[in-house]
């Protein structure tokens, strides 16, 4: 199993970002994918999540502002972020899940991470 984000990186505060999250090793499109952060000093926190069969859920934070997707074909997760602040700075990892989860940003409930990528929201 392999899942390895891209497209951290720096952005002034209202930017956007895309990250991306490239898997192998495991049946893609039957898994719960999310999207998790944590910050300097800070336990990591669910941004957001899909489920296999397309349900998805994200942190009241980044409501409005974050877009997460996936193409099976592809086997690829992503993230759209807009409207960047300085507190979404974070380390951002990609982790799978079995699907059918009853609360799709709970940590326990993933099995497989990413190595995580870096963005850094400052002027």
């Amino acid at each position: 199993v392999q899942l390895v984000e891209s497209g951290g990186g720096l952005v002034q505060p209202g930017g956007s970002l895309r990250l991306s999250c490239a898997a192998s090793g495991f049946a893609f499109s039957s898994h719960c994918m999310g999207w998790f952060r944590q910050a300097p000093g800070k336990e990591r926190e669910g941004v957001a999540a899909v489920d296999s069969d397309g349900s998805i859920s994200y942190t009241n934070s980044v409501k409005g502002r974050f877009t997460i997707s996936k193409d099976n074909n592809k086997s690829t997760l992503y993230l759209q972020m807009n409207s960047l602040k300085p507190e979404d700075t974070a380390t951002y990892y990609c982790a799978a899940g079995k699907p059918g989860l009853w609360n799709l940003l709970r940590e326990s409930d993933y099995s497989y991470w990413g190595q995580g990528t870096q963005v850094t929201v400052a002027s």
